[in-house]
């Protein structure tokens, strides 16, 4: 017994980074599930299924958000607090999450540890990633504390003061990890007249999208202003990362107002239509919260947010999808190219040949895995081709966002969103390499070289 223990134990040792990944996300989803079972977690006479436990712990630690129950009606106080920590665990990463108890610990972490790390950031080197777990933390619980002070004490106007630091806390961390979950039992929609509360949440989504690293440079810049320092150049990720978010929250703004312009928002006023579309622009990066009924939209409006929510957010962020700078480096190689160049610049600076190719498979296999689940999910479920894309891409994307088929579905579709809520979360690359074989010896030759027909 001790043997074959031994020898299950060196077999998980040799995997590889992206199998060891996805499979500590499986153990996250299995540990979320037991965490969320426990009858302490529910309200009294509230009993679960096994697929909606299920469900709803892939969902909370892919922090997607799409839901087949009402958190506020099934938790109690108890459970809304441990599905805080499982959106907490998703959102910063299960790595994240063990390194720090390793640092506490104090023990030391290895190289195996680091190449982990890096796998579950996106990061590029093995420079750095200790430190950048440290940032991390800091900077996301700072944000973290400072939203659920500001939302708590606003609520008191709302709620009773227990409630209130309830729905500040809980509402912090949805946002800032773009969980996409609440305990208003209607999303924001209760605060669709409350420009501040939406306020506040947007700069927690964004914060939660934008990227990690992003989030880090601007901390060490505007430290390093306050001592007089130089300020640190920022880097070619987070400039490229920064404008792709601005321009798409922008972008998005403006065709969600000229789609909504003589339906839904034909009867608001211009800040009310300011808010609704600049919200609803925000949220589809991966927040998942809503301030309006997304099945009253238009089905040209679902569709451009079906788009948006496959872009999803940027690399080493809490979001999903094909990520923005995918989105980013796809659009210029094609402006390179149609221009009769070869090197593909940005910000005066060259683009590896190997990102370029990263970016077009990750955007294929999208499509692929996207299209598969529509396909699957058209044949077995009885909503419209609109509906079910958007479903689809909110899963990939771990957006959140629903027309309200989500607890509608049969349990086959709910395994499809599954399996896309945890691919988005953890990436596509880390999902192809999992199907990667070890390398296997090959002769040192090369086969001719011929010419395709393309286009």
């Amino acid at each position: 017994m001790a043997m074959k223990y031994g020898r299950n134990l060196r077999s998980i040792n040799n995997l590889s980074p992206f199998k060891l990944i996805a499979l500590f996300y499986l153990f996250a989803v299995t540990f979320s599930s037991i965490l969320l079972a426990l009858p302490v977690a529910h309200q009294p006479g509230v009993e679960l299924t096994f697929i909606d436990i299920l469900f709803t712990a892939v969902s909370a630690v892919s922090v997607t958000g799409l839901s087949v129950i009402t958190v506020a009606d099934t938790f109690s106080t108890t459970g809304i607090i441990m599905l805080a920590f499982v959106l907490q665990l998703g959102g910063i990463g299960v790595m994240s999450i063990g390194t720090a108890i390793w640092m506490l610990l104090g023990k030391k972490i290895g190289l195996k540890e680091r190449r982990l790390i890096m796998t579950d950031q996106n990061q590029t080197s093995f420079q750095g990633v200790v430190r950048l777990i440290r940032q991390i933390f800091l900077v996301v619980l700072l944000i973290e504390f400072i939203g659920f002070l500001t939302l708590g004490t606003y609520f008191l106007q709302y709620y009773p003061p227990q409630e209130a630091y309830l729905q500040g806390f809980f509402g912090a961390i949805s946002a800032m990890t773009n969980g996409g979950f609440d305990i208003t039992g209607a999303s924001l929609i209760p605060f669709a007249d409350d420009y501040f509360v939406q306020f506040i949440n947007m700069l927690l989504i964004v914060a939660g999208a934008i990227g990690f690293p992003v989030l880090i440079e601007v901390k060490e810049y505007l430290f390093n202003n306050s001592k007089g320092l130089d300020a640190k150049k920022f880097s070619l990720f987070a400039k490229l990362t920064s404008f792709t978010f601005l321009m798409l929250v922008i972008i998005g703004m403006a065709f969600i107002i000229l789609f909504e312009m003589n339906h839904f928002f034909s009867d608001k006023n211009w800040h009310e239509i300011l808010f609704y579309a600049l919200f609803q622009s925000v949220t589809t990066r991966s927040g998942g919260l809503a301030t309006m009924d997304v099945s009253l939209l238009t089905e040209q409006t679902k569709l451009f947010l079906s788009s948006l929510m496959f872009i999803g957010a940027s690399p080493s962020s809490v979001g999903g999808g094909i990520r923005t700078t995918t989105f980013a480096l796809l659009v210029i190689f094609m402006l390179t190219y149609a221009r009769g160049q070869t090197r593909v610049r940005v910000f005066r600076r060259e683009i590896h040949d190997e990102d370029l190719i990263k970016a077009v498979v990750v955007t294929i296999m999208a499509v692929i895995i996207c299209f598969a689940a529509v396909v699957a999910l058209t044949i077995t479920e009885p909503f419209s081709l609109g509906d079910i894309l958007f479903e689809v891409t909110s899963a990939f994307g771990t957006v959140g966002l629903s027309t309200g088929i989500t607890s509608g579905l049969s349990t086959f579709a709910k395994f499809v969103l599954m399996m896309l809520m945890f691919i988005g979360r953890i990436g596509i690359l880390t999902f192809l390499f999992t199907l990667k074989q070890e390398k296997k010896k090959t002769g040192n030759y090369h086969y001719p070289k011929e010419r395709i027909i393309i286009g």
